[in-house]
């Protein structure tokens, strides 16, 4: 039987969720880290509003850039 140790965490904090989602701005999350932020936006509200927020302004920047 393995050690729940060496088991890898599946659920990760706010604090995680927020790391995760910024750096996910600047380049490509592993599948792990993926699955593991999807996770926890299913039932995290307040995350869930922050990835709809850093969505929202990459959106923004995009269309300012392209407005030239």
């Amino acid at each position: 039987m393995r050690s729940l140790a060496r088991q890898p965490m599946i659920r990760i904090s706010c604090q995680q969720a927020s790391r995760l989602l910024s750096q996910q701005q600047d380049e490509s999350l592993t599948l792990g880290k993926r699955l593991r932020l999807r996770l926890h936006l299913m039932y995290c509200d307040a995350c869930t509003n922050v990835s709809r927020q850093f969505a929202t302004l990459r959106l923004a920047m995009l269309r300012w850039r392209e407005r030239d």
